[in-house]
């Protein structure tokens, strides 16, 4: 009879957990999406296709398009190739001091690409940038060698932040692949390029190919870097003329309509990445993991080592030391354009910056504040529904599946375009001009970063560990809090901190969201560089990379701490 109520109880328990785990993500994650697909089609509850058609072809549009197409494009290729070649160089040479490299390749991926933005604007702009007025003075040139105003400026920018999406990737795979086929092509007699050509990359393809897809998906999502680079020079791609639309027109409801409309064409976009990239993969299987246990294969690079070592450096020096130089040093001048001189340096504007700008102390307040809150409620909100996919054998779970990976694929942009949508008042609560409705965005955002992490460390957890407790009579909850929760707590940690950092930088959320007195940091040094507060802005931003360092920093000590 015991035996029979335990098992009527867990039943329950088990169910309400499913319940509660599709509720959540049904109305941060799915409902803000499907509110923006029937927006754009439909007009005061008919289907309209005639203003989404009519959106859909205007130039603007049409160009915006091209040029998410083409800026993703040209940064996926070169982050793909920069990203292999150092992850080859660390994993299968003998480069020295591997090891520090291989942390310093991970840098940029810390670092706000907006922020490297404007740094890089103040470096190689055509009439102010330091970098341009240093040539034409030293060479008497009348015209700027640069212009960072283009396509190939965007795009060069993005790589510099987005390659260890590749980098990291292909690390994995090329550290875990068996290296005989490689030995055994050298002694049939191929060189280097024919291995490489015809064994290396091809078995190493999806782990390139996985790498790419993300850079691809960021890259047509991505506001912070075009917006300061582009829109100077009438350079727009979707999130930007989302941005335009709405902001110009003071959130009317004609331009959020049209936001819907742009939206969508994101999502499809998107959509179809994913389906060419899962058609590429599918032509083949490529197993690089064998049954025994080896070290990967070094390549000898004889006098090559040092000159390649200090490639890999000066690139590091050159694309993330130079701009953060520069954010600090420009930060601490009285006026834009002066000459980088210790004559002209003062910490004025950083005193200024800290203790006198209200926006701020309420800038660093907002973006703590919700990055800690984000991450605590998706940090506990993912341990449910992750316990649910991996460890319940109920009906229904599949939906979380897919409902937790959604927002992974959908663009920042689209989900707060759907956070305004159902959190205006519309459905009888209004969260607008709120830190509210920006949270509400946070948590539907970085929900899949915190579904990846504690599904792996629930993956670890032997089910034979729960049923012994229930065996004990133990209840589910007992077994849940006694058992499952201490051992995936270093899961937990890391989901906590994987979404805190973005969130402490976060800007193309915010940016569509944010009201007078709820800017968050990213969003106070667009507003002040907007407004042609140049070296204010970039004093915010030194502020802020020192709070990302020190962020980053106390991560790395926890996470260390909880793997312990």
């Amino acid at each position: 009879m015991s035996k029979g109520i335990k098992k009527e109880s867990s039943f329950g328990i088990a169910h309400v957990i499913l319940f509660l785990s599709i509720a959540v993500l049904c109305i941060f994650v799915a409902w803000p999406v499907l509110l923006i697909l029937f927006n754009a089609f439909f007009v005061e509850g008919s289907f309209n296709y005639r203003d989404f058609y009519a959106v859909l072809t205007e130039p603007e549009t049409f160009q915006a398009l091209l040029n998410s197409l083409f800026i993703a494009g040209m940064t996926t290729i070169g982050s793909t190739i920069v990203g292999t070649f150092f992850a080859w160089l660390v994993t299968r040479t003998d480069l020295p001091y591997k090891k520090f490299m291989k942390g310093l390749f991970l840098v940029p991926f810390m670092l706000p690409s907006f922020i490297g933005a404007l740094a890089w604007k103040m470096l190689l702009s055509p009439n102010s940038g330091y970098i341009n007025t240093f040539l034409m003075n030293l060479f008497g040139l009348q015209e700027p060698v640069f212009n960072i105003y283009t396509y190939m400026g965007i795009s060069a920018v993005e790589v510099m932040y987005l390659f260890p999406f590749v980098f990291i990737q292909v690390c994995g795979a090329l550290e875990r692949m068996d290296p005989t086929l490689e030995e055994s092509a050298r002694i049939s007699g191929a060189g280097l390029f024919t291995i490489t050509r015809k064994i290396t990359i091809p078995l190493v393809l999806p782990s390139i190919m996985s790498g790419a897809l993300l850079i691809m998906l960021y890259s047509m999502a991505h506001f912070g870097t075009v917006a300061v680079l582009g829109i100077e020079n009438g350079i727009y791609n979707i999130p930007t003329l989302i941005y335009e639309k709405i902001h110009q027109s003071g959130g009317s409801f004609e331009s959020i309509r049209t936001g819907t409309v742009l939206s969508t064409v994101l999502v499809v976009t998107a959509a179809a990445i994913i389906w060419a990239q899962q058609k590429i993969l599918s032509r083949g299987h490529y197993q690089i993991i064998g049954g025994k246990s080896f070290r990967p294969m070094e390549l000898k690079l004889r006098g090559l080592r040092y000159p390649l070592l200090l490639a890999c450096l000066a690139y590091i020096g050159f694309t993330i030391v130079l701009p953060t130089v520069v954010i600090f040093m420009v930060g601490g001048v009285s006026t834009y354009g002066l000459p980088l001189t210790w004559e002209n340096m003062s910490l004025d504007n950083y005193k200024y910056i800290l203790f006198e700008y209200e926006v701020t102390k309420d800038a660093i307040i907002n973006s703590v504040s919700l990055g800690l809150v984000a991450a605590l409620i998706t940090m506990f909100a993912g341990v449910m529904i992750s316990y649910v996919i991996v460890k319940m054998k109920v009906k229904g779970k599949g939906i979380l599946e897919f409902l937790g990976m959604l927002p992974f694929s959908v663009p920042g942009s689209v989900i707060a375009l759907g956070v305004i949508l159902a959190w205006s008042g519309q459905f009888g609560i209004n969260l607008y001009n709120t830190v509210w409705i920006i949270l509400v965005a946070y948590i539907a955002r970085y929900m899949a970063f915190s579904l990846k992490a504690n599904s792996a460390a629930l993956e670890q957890v032997h089910d034979s560990l729960m049923e012994a407790s229930r065996s004990c009579g133990a209840s589910m909850w007992q077994s849940l809090k006694d058992i499952v929760i201490p051992l995936v707590r270093p899961g937990m940690i890391s989901a906590f901190f994987l979404i805190f950092l973005p969130a402490l930088r976060e800007l193309t959320v915010s940016i569509m969201l944010y009201a007078p007195t709820t800017r968050t940091i990213g969003v106070a040094i667009y507003t002040l560089n907007e407004d042609g507060e140049t070296v204010m802005s970039t004093a915010l931003a030194g502020i802020a990379l020192i709070l990302i360092v020190v962020g980053q920093t106390l991560i790395n000590h926890f996470t260390k701490k909880a793997g312990e």
